[in-house]
C-alpha cells in the first residue's frame, strides 16, 4: 500500500491503516462486531481467492473503500484455504471495551498464521507434521555451508543442523517444510511447492541470532546445545526463533530444548528417491497406495505422524533399529507361538493394546496450545479423559506382555502426576461448550461463587410463576404471561382485548398484532439482578479457565513427553500389527556392506494382486551388481523398488515381508527409474536421466544401495548402449555400490565375464497361445529375448501393426546391428562405393537364397488366414507356388 498521509482519513481508518503497516504483505483480518473485514488492496486478493463478495463501505480520504468480510464463526474454514494457497494471515482483535471508548475500539494484532506456525487443530493434517524452516549460506573456513533450523510449533521440537549446497535439496526434503524462511538476500533457496517467507539479512547475524537463543533459552552460552562447530546453524535457528515468536505474540514457553540433527544418523533419500519408492505419496501425487499408507494401522493422529516421521528418516544405527525390533517382538511375543485358532482375539495383548490406544486424543498437540493458551474446553474434556485411560495402557504395558522390561523407557514417561488428572476432574464440565464464551465450561462444585451465580441466573422459574400468579389477581386479567425472550428481556404480555385492565405502574415495552407486553418496576428490578448475574457468571467463568490455564501450563512438557511416548508404542504396535498379519520376519542388521533377501516381497504390491511371487536377493563384496533383464511389465522395477523398500524397513526397526533377510550398513538410497522432464526448466527426458546419474556417480559409496532402470534409453541405440556401459562399469569398479541394474541392452550382460563381481538375472516369461505369460519370478542368467512386440500385443496395438513390427523385427535380426548414428560433427566420410573393390562389393551383396527366403515369409505373413474361405486358399497356395518358382 502507497504512503499516504493518515490525516486525511476517517479515524477507524487511521487505525486500520496502522495495524496494516503492522502487518505488512500478510492479510489483515479486521475484527469489527462478528465479521472480520478486509480492506483495500486486501479486500481485492481476498474476494478473488475466496470467492468473497467485494463492497463498499463509505469513503475515507475522498475515495470509496474495497471491502470483503468473513464472519467471526468460520473464520477456521477461511484460515484453512489461505494457508492452503500458501498465504499468511494476520488477525486482529478487538481487546478495548466498546462501551469505555471514545471513538474506535482499542485492536490489536494478536497472531499471524503462516503456513509453517500452524497450531488450530483444524487448521492441521492429522496425520502429518507442518514444519517451518529457515536457512542461512556463509563461508565457514573459507567453505560454503549452509546452516539450517527447523521447528514443529504443534510439538516445539526444534532442531538444527549444517549441509553443503549440494545437499540442501535433499535435507529440505527430508524435513519437508510448509513455510521457508530465508534472507532477502538469498532468495534462490527457494523451494517449489513451499511458501516462502524473508526477514532482513541483520536477523541472521550472529550477535542478533545468538542474542535471540540466549534470551529464549536463558543460558549465557550455546555450548549445552552442542552448537559450537555449527555456527551457521545458530544464526538460522535464532532468525528462526524471532519469526516464530513473532507469529505467536507470545514467548514459546513449550520449546525449551535445541538440539543438533546429526545428518550421518540417517540413511540419505534424496527427492528422487522418495518419490520413486512412493513412501507417502504415489507417482501420481495421491496419498494412497504408499508405504505409509499400507503400514499405517495407528489408532492416535500423533502414532501415525511418528511412523510417518520414521518412513522418512531410516536409521544408520544398528543400535536404534535393533531397538525398535525387540519391542516389535515384545508385542508379538505372546502370539508368537500360538495360532488364530488357539487363542481368542480378546486375549490377545496387541488388541488389547490398540484397543485402549483408540481412547486417546491428540495429546501431543492439546499440550502445545495448552502452552500456547490457545486450548478449548473440549480438549481438556478429551485431556482428562485421556488421563484417566493411562493406567489402563500401563497395566497392558507392564503385565501381559512376555518381556515387558522392554517397555521401561515408555513407562516412565506415562507417568502423569495425579493432581492433573484431579485438577481436570474437578474443573471442567462432563461435556463443556466448545468456546469458554458460550459459557458451561467449569464444572459445577468447582467454585462456590460461579455456582451461586448460575443459580441466581438460571433459578428464576419460582419467581416468575409467584409473580404471574399475584399479577393476575391484582389485575383480573386471567390470561396474563410472564415470559423472557433474548431480544427483549423478561415482559408481562396481555392481549389486546385486556389492555384497558393493565394497571398505571405497566410500562409499554413491545406492541404486537394482537397482543401488549409491559414492564413493571418489581420485573425490571429482577431482570438486572438476573441479566447481570449472567454477565457476571460468565466473566466468573473466563477468569476461572484463564487460572486454570496458568495451573496446567506448567505440566505442557510433561504431557508432551506421555504423547511422545504414546505416539511411539503406538507407531510400533502398528508395525507390529502388520507383521502378525502379513507373516512378516525381524531381519538379521549387519555392520557390512551386504543385502541377503530370501523370498521377499513387495510391502505394497503384495496386497493389491491375488497372488505375489517372491524372490530372492544376494548382494555382497563379492556380488554387487545384478544385472537385470527380461521383458517390460516382467516385474523388474518391481523387484528393485521391493528391495530397497526391504532395505529401507530393516533401518526403520520394522519387520520385511521376507522368510529371512540379512541388511547391513546403508548410508544412502538412489533410484533412476521411470521416464520424466523438466520442460519449463528446459530439460529433456534424456538430459533428466543423465542429471540423475550423474548425482549418483558422484555421491554414491561402497555402502550406499543404488537403483538404474533402462539408462540411456533417451537417446540412439549405440549412445544408449555406449554410456549404460559405461555407467554400469564405473559403479562396480570406482563406486562398488551395491547396484540393481536393470536393462534391455542385451550387450551389458557380458559385463560378468570382465567384472566378476556382476552377475546376470532375469524376470522369466513364457509364450502360451493366447500370448505372453509373465511369470515375475527371478532366475540366474540374462533373458534370451526381449518380447517387446508381444507386450506391445497385448497392450492393445492395432494386428496390422504387430504383424509389422515381427516383419521388421526379423529383417533387422537377419541383416545383424542396428544402423550406427552418424556423427553430426565428423567430416565427410569417405565414398568408396565406386572405387571398392570387387570383394567387398561382394560382401555386401544379399545371397540369392536368403532374400527368396524372407520374400516368402514376408508374402505368407500377409495372408489373414483365419478370414480365407476355402477356394481362397487354395488360389493362395497356387500363387506362393508360382512365385517360388519364379525365384521371388
Amino acid at each position: 500500500m502507497e504512503k499516504q498521509d493518515l490525516s486525511s482519513h476517517t479515524p477507524m481508518m487511521r487505525q486500520y491503516l496502522a495495524l496494516k503497516k503492522e502487518a505488512g504483505s500478510h492479510l489483515l483480518l479486521y475484527r469489527m462486531g462478528d465479521f472480520y473485514e478486509l480492506f483495500y488492496e486486501d479486500a481485492e486478493r481476498a474476494s478473488r481467492m475466496l470467492g468473497l463478495t467485494l463492497t463498499k463501505r463509505g469513503t475515507s480520504n475522498g475515495a470509496p473503500i474495497p471491502m470483503a468480510g468473513v464472519p467471526v464463526h468460520s473464520l477456521e474454514g477461511y484460515l484453512a484455504r489461505l494457508v492452503a494457497m500458501g498465504e499468511s494471515v494476520a488477525i486482529c482483535e478487538q481487546i478495548g471495551d466498546p462501551a469505555a471508548s471514545k471513538g474506535p475500539v482499542e485492536r490489536k494484532i494478536v497472531r499471524i498464521v503462516t503456513p509453517g506456525t500452524l497450531t488450530d487443530d483444524a487448521l492441521l493434517p492429522s496425520k502429518a507434521d507442518r514444519m517451518i524452516a529457515a536457512c542461512w549460506q556463509t563461508r565457514v573456513n573459507r567453505v560454503d555451508r549452509i546452516g539450517l533450523a527447523w521447528m514443529n510449533l504443534a510439538n516445539g521440537e526444534f532442531l538444527a543442523t549444517e549441509c553443503t549446497p549440494e545437499m540442501l535439496e535433499s535435507e529440505l526434503h527430508r524435513i519437508s517444510p510448509a513455510e521457508l524462511l530465508v534472507p532477502e538476500s538469498q532468495r534462490e533457496h527457494a523451494l517449489e511447492g513451499v511458501a516462502l517467507s524473508t526477514l532482513p539479512d541483520w536477523h541472521f547475524d550472529t550477535a542478533n541470532a545468538h542474542g535471540v537463543l540466549l534470551k529464549h533459552f536463558q543460558v549465557d552460552t550455546l555450548g549445552g546445545f552442542g552448537m559450537e562447530e555449527f555456527p551457521a546453524a545458530a544464526n538460522a535457528a535464532g532468525a528462526l526463533l524471532h519469526y516464530v515468536g513473532r507469529t505467536q505474540n507470545q514467548t514459546l514457553s513449550h520449546v525449551q530444548n535445541m538440539r543438533v540433527d546429526q545428518v550421518s544418523a540417517y540413511v540419505v533419500l534424496d527427492p528422487v528417491t522418495r518419490k520413486n519408492l512412493e513412501l507417502t505419496s504415489t507417482l501420481a501425487g495421491e496419498d494412497s497406495p504408499t508405504l505409509f499408507s499400507t503400514l499405517d494401522h495407528c489408532h492416535t493422529p500423533m502414532g501415525s505422524r511418528m511412523l510417518r516421521r520414521w518412513l522418512h528418516h531410516p536409521l544408520r544405527s544398528n543400535e536404534q533399529a535393533s531397538e525398535r525390533q525387540k519391542v516389535i517382538a515384545t508385542l508379538l511375543s505372546d502370539i508368537a507361538g500360538a495360532s488364530a485358532q488357539d487363542m481368542p482375539a480378546a486375549s490377545d495383548p496387541l488388541d488389547l493394546l490398540q484397543a485402549s490406544l483408540k481412547r486417546y486424543p491428540d495429546i501431543e498437540r492439546i499440550a502445545t496450545r495448552l502452552a500456547l493458551r490457545s486450548v478449548r474446553p473440549r480438549e481438556l474434556a478429551s485431556l482428562r479423559d485421556a488421563i484417566r485411560t493411562l493406567p489402563d495402557t500401563i497395566a497392558i504395558l507392564s503385565g501381559r506382555f512376555a518381556s515387558p522390561e522392554q517397555f521401561t523407557p515408555y513407562l516412565d514417561r506415562l507417568q502423569v502426576p495425579e493432581d492433573i488428572g484431579g485438577l481436570l476432574q474437578s474443573a471442567v464440565a462432563e461435556e463443556p461448550a466448545q468456546l469458554i464464551r458460550d459459557g458451561g465450561v467449569i464444572a459445577a462444585g468447582y467454585d462456590e461463587e460461579l455456582d451461586e451465580l448460575r443459580r441466581l441466573a438460571s433459578d428464576s422459574g419460582d419467581f416468575l410463576v409467584e409473580l404471574e400468579a399475584r399479577e393476575r389477581e391484582r389485575t383480573g386479567i386471567g390470561n396474563l404471561r410472564v415470559e423472557y425472550n433474548r431480544v427483549h428481556g423478561f415482559y408481562i404480555e396481555v392481549s389486546r382485548g385486556q389492555a384497558d385492565k393493565v394497571p398505571d405502574d405497566y410500562r409499554r415495552r413491545q406492541t404486537l398484532k394482537n397482543a401488549e407486553r409491559y414492564i413493571t418496576p418489581e420485573l425490571k428490578s429482577w431482570e438486572d439482578k438476573v441479566l447481570s448475574a449472567k454477565d457476571r457468571s460468565l466473566a466468573r467463568e473466563k477468569w476461572l479457565f484463564d487460572t486454570l490455564l496458568d495451573t496446567l501450563a506448567p505440566y505442557a512438557l510433561l504431557l508432551s513427553a506421555c504423547a511422545a511416548a504414546l505416539a511411539e508404542i503406538d507407531a510400533l504396535a502398528a508395525l507390529a500389527e502388520h507383521a502378525r498379519d502379513n507373516l512378516w520376519v525381524a531381519p538379521e542388521l549387519s555392520d557390512g556392506s551386504e543385502i541377503w533377501i530370501e523370498a521377499g516381497r513387495h510391502p505394497v504390491v503384495e496386497h493389491s494382486i491375488e497372488r505375489f511371487t517372491p524372490n530372492d536377493c544376494e548382494l555382497h563384496a563379492q556380488r554387487r551388481m545384478l544385472l537385470i533383464t527380461g521383458p517390460n511389465m516382467g516385474g523388474k522395477s518391481t523387484y528393485m523398488r521391493q528391495i530397497a523398500l526391504i532395505a529401507l524397513l530393516a533401518r526403520v526397526g520394522s519387520f520385511v515381508p521376507a522368510r529371512n533377510a540379512r541388511i547391513g550398513s546403508i548410508d544412502r538410497i538412489f533410484t533412476r527409474i521411470g521416464a520424466a522432464d523438466d520442460l519449463a526448466g528446459g530439460r529433456s527426458t534424456f538430459m533428466m536421466e543423465m542429471t540423475e546419474a550423474s548425482a549418483i556417480l558422484a555421491a554414491s559409496t561402497s555402502q550406499s544401495l543404488v537403483l538404474m532402470d533402462e539408462i540411456g534409453r533417451g537417446t540412439s541405440t549405440y549412445d544408449g548402449l555406449a554410456l549404460a556401459w559405461a555407467i554400469a562399469h564405473r559403479l562396480l569398479t570406482h563406486n562398488q555400490a551395491l547396484t540393481l541394474f536393470a536393462t534391455h541392452y542385451f550387450e551389458i550382460t557380458r559385463l560378468p565375464s570382465e567384472a566378476p563381481a556382476a552377475a546376470n538375472v532375469h524376470l522369466a516369461a513364457a509364450e502360451s497361445p493366447s500370448g505372453i505369460v509373465f511369470l515375475h519370478e527371478v532366475r540366474p542368467g540374462a533373458a534370451s529375448r526381449s518380447y517387446g512386440i508381444q507386450v506391445a500385443q497385448r497392450a492393445g496395438i492395432p494386428s496390422a501393426v504387430i504383424r509389422h513390427a515381427a516383419r521388421e523385427l526379423a529383417r533387422l535380426e537377419a541383416s545383424g546391428a542396428p544402423t550406427p548414428q552418424l556423427d553430426l560433427f565428423a567430416g565427410p566420410a569417405a565414398d568408396t562405393s565406386p572405387q571398392a573393390p570387387i570383394e567387398a562389393q561382394d560382401e555386401c551383396r544379399p545371397d540369392p537364397d536368403t532374400a527368396s527366403a524372407l520374400a516368402l515369409k514376408e508374402a505368407l505373413e500377409q495372408i489373414d488366414i483365419d478370414n480365407l474361405t476355402p477356394r481362397q486358399a487354395l488360389e493362395a497356395m497356387y500363387r506362393l507356388q508360382a512365385g517360388l518358382r519364379l525365384g521371388l
